[in-house]
């Protein structure tokens, strides 16, 4: 099988007996942790992001209970996908694991260089892109984004290439509001318009799934800000191209304890036209949310939680860390993705696989109100 399965998934999610039934969700078309791996690296330029691997972690975490691995082409200029792809090729051909067990997610937009890092960043942009037809100058941003078909295609081509994959499960035109600034939100929509068209075609051709955007601030902002993104609108251009049986099935934002606007900050039109938080809309037209950036890239833990914390997320004992996934994974949020390179912390995030979701009302005291923590 090209693709993960809902009887693949399935079988997968049975082999861990003690793991809490809440650790697996159903997202209509396959069961997926809801904890995955992410492999983002900040500050790009250190060289320790390069002589570090992935490839252990991701091996940890699909033997340990989490099937959902995220990357993107431009993570780590493509050594990210490289690794994943190493670490898959090992389980496949061992017999550990089966390719319809496991969601692999990827996406594209930035352009991604490569490794090792190009002497001259500007000429190998001009030679690979713009020499190539994947974009004429004026459809890159910045020196860094674009949304062309022929781009995007490239992008997918080679993110298959580097996973050693025939299908990829969740494809994501990624950060689409980076634009915004540069060319007007009319525009943006056109081109959004034109990548919902051509993953339309990958879809027809097997070579993904299904498809999303993933957004950093772009679904949260208030909505007269720049780089605002209609969830309305975004369905709307998905049905206009795919008509009611599109493929657009995800969106994928940050949210953690301390960026909750997706679950409480009322700025998206849902299915209904009323003003709702991100969460909420994404619900009513049927998308599943991947939560991002679930640690805040570790600047949450400046200080110790609050002891009530623990006890109300159901984590009382455990790490401010697990506390922190455990309010990632809330809400209705399909899986958190938590970034990890050493097998100990992935060995450790492991750990709230046999911990239940925390209960409605407990949640809901971490926000507001006289009893709030």
């Amino acid at each position: 099988m090209r693709y993960a399965t809902k009887e693949g998934t399935f079988g997968y999610l049975k082999r861990f007996k003690d793991h809490s039934r809440d650790f697996y969700r159903y997202d209509g078309e396959r069961f997926v942790s809801s904890l995955g791996l992410g492999t983002f690296r900040k500050e790009p330029y250190r060289e320790e992001n390069y002589t570090i691997s992935y490839k252990d972690a991701v091996k940890t975490a699909l033997l340990g209970g989490i099937n959902l691995i995220d990357t993107a082409i431009n993570y780590r200029y493509q050594m990210s996908e490289r690794e994943i792809g190493e670490a898959l090729r090992e389980l496949f051909a061992s017999g550990m694991l089966r390719r319809d067990e496991v969601v692999l997610t990827s996406k594209a937009g930035f352009l991604p260089l490569d490794f090792p890092f190009p002497e001259n960043p500007y000429v190998w942009i001009e030679e690979q892109v713009v020499a190539k037809n994947l974009a004429a100058k004026e459809d890159i941003v910045a020196d860094q984004h674009a949304m062309t078909p022929e781009f995007l295609r490239w992008s997918l081509e080679r993110s298959l290439e580097n996973l050693g994959v025939e299908t990829i499960d969740i494809f994501f035109l990624h950060n689409p509001e980076f634009q915004l600034g540069y060319v007007s939100y009319e525009s943006l929509k056109e081109r959004i318009k034109k990548a919902f068209e051509v993953f339309e075609t990958f879809v027809k051709e097997g070579k993904i799934r299904c498809y999303g955007i993933a957004s950093w601030n772009g679904f949260l902002y208030e909505p007269n800000h720049t780089e605002y993104i209609s969830l309305a609108d975004t369905v709307a251009i998905a049905e206009e191209v795919g008509g009611s049986h599109h493929r657009l099935r995800y969106v994928q934002a940050p949210y953690n304890l301390v960026k909750t606007d997706a679950l409480v900050y009322p700025n998206q039109k849902n299915k209904e036209g009323k003003i709702v938080p991100f969460m909420a809309a994404a619900e009513s037209f049927g998308l599943k949310m991947m939560g991002s950036s679930s640690l805040l890239q570790m600047n949450l833990f400046k200080g110790k939680f609050h002891e009530k914390v623990g006890a109300l997320l159901g984590t009382e004992g455990l790490s401010d860390v697990l506390s922190a996934l455990q309010f990632a994974r809330s809400a209705n949020v399909m899986s958190a993705l938590v970034g990890a390179a050493d097998t100990a912390h992935v060995e450790h995030n492991l750990l709230l696989a046999k911990v239940p979701n925390p209960k409605p009302h407990n949640l809901k005291q971490l926000f507001g109100g006289s009893d709030a923590v």
